[in-house]
């Protein structure tokens, strides 16, 4: 490989890695999945604060059922009763059972739509309460995850910098300096291989013309695009 393209490889390398352990350092993946851990927890309580005011209200209800159950009984002891011969008393409690029941009827379709209501909730909880459980496993596991490879980062700057040092002899002095002045204005890439008159740095085509002279120039080829040294294939 040519010493200047193998020098680019390393640094780019280099590039990556810095970048990759600044995106760690700086818990910008750590902060979105806590931030998607606490969602995933607000949801939750919510919905089971929801679940909570049904449960209560589905009690007072069954409750309120329950005493129109036992009135209703004890108002038809007192009608079949016998005690009672008083048509119109009579008439007076079976207009009062009627009542009841039909108190009874409503308040039972209404906890027959709060048992709807809670099945749904209880549902949605059990869906939710899996994503909490899986965005709190995610916060853990990258937290272990992004020390390992904090460690496994520092160790591979340390091969690419030994690397790079045994490199940079290998450059010519003026050819080196003109590479570093281009790669701290190019993102890092000073230098690229053409293939089939293809820049691989900015990825545009030579014309015949452009090839042509880049072909016969003596001097340090550049891109007529991106002005970066370029090395023919």
């Amino acid at each position: 490989m040519d010493p200047l393209l193998d020098l680019q490889r390393i640094d780019s390398a280099i590039l990556r890695l810095e970048h990759r352990r600044a995106q760690l350092e700086s818990g910008d993946e750590m902060r979105a999945a806590r931030a998607a851990m606490e969602a995933a927890d607000t949801a939750l309580g919510e919905l089971r604060l929801e679940i909570d005011a049904l449960a209560r209200d589905q009690g007072r209800l069954e409750h309120e059922v329950d005493s129109l159950g036992r009135r209703a009984d004890d108002e038809k002891k007192r009608l079949y009763g016998g005690t009672i011969s008083n048509p119109k008393e009579l008439g007076a409690i079976q207009h009062e059972i009627d009542g009841i029941g039909q108190r009874k009827a409503r308040i039972e379709d209404d906890l027959l739509a709060i048992l709807e209501q809670r099945e749904v909730l209880e549902a949605r909880a059990t869906e939710a309460e899996g994503v909490a459980v899986e965005a709190r496993a995610k916060v853990e596991a990258l937290g272990d995850a992004a020390d390992a490879e904090l460690d496994r980062i520092e160790d591979d700057l340390v091969g690419l910098v030994a690397e790079r040092a045994a490199a940079v002899p290998l450059v010519d002095g003026e050819l080196l300096a003109l590479y570093d002045e281009i790669r701290a204005h190019k993102h890092g890439v000073g230098a690229a291989e053409l293939v089939d008159g293809v820049c691989q740095a900015c990825h545009e085509s030579l014309s015949a013309k452009e090839l042509d002279a880049v072909k016969r120039s003596d001097g340090v080829k550049r891109c007529e695009h991106c002005r970066r040294i370029l090395i023919l294939a």
